[in-house]
């Protein structure tokens, strides 16, 4: 059986906090859901705080899977991050990191610091 857009993508991001954790991050979050919009992964890094976005394409077809992450999903994604700041009750002097983990096909790129807060 096919699997749907959205059963691929849960085992992306579970494939994602799998080898995040391997890499010491301590993963706070899955599919943290607001009206603004969703963060795949919430994760603690050493001091940082990271919000991850994780992307799947299974060839170069249609671009890197990176460039998905349009300035538009990054608004979203920094204004989601607001909310889950503002209701952890989280200080906004905490570092904060916007990370991108994409799949091309089996291969995983991490791309640390993708974007940066507020993009106008």
């Amino acid at each position: 059986m096919k699997e749907n857009n959205r059963e691929k993508g849960s085992r992306y991001e579970n494939m994602a906090a799998v080898y995040l954790q391997k890499e010491g991050y301590q993963i706070l979050e899955k599919n943290f859901r607001r009206k603004t919009g969703e963060i795949d992964l919430i994760a603690r890094d050493g001091i940082y705080l990271v919000f991850v976005e994780v992307k799947y394409r299974k060839d170069r077809a249609k671009g890197e899977p990176q460039e998905a992450v349009t300035q538009k999903k990054q608004q979203r994604i920094w204004r989601t991050a607001q909310y889950y700041m503002m209701e952890n009750k989280i200080a906004e002097d905490v570092p904060c990191r916007f990370d991108v983990i994409s799949f091309l096909g089996d291969k995983i790129k991490h791309i640390k610091n993708a974007f940066g807060g507020l993009v106008i």
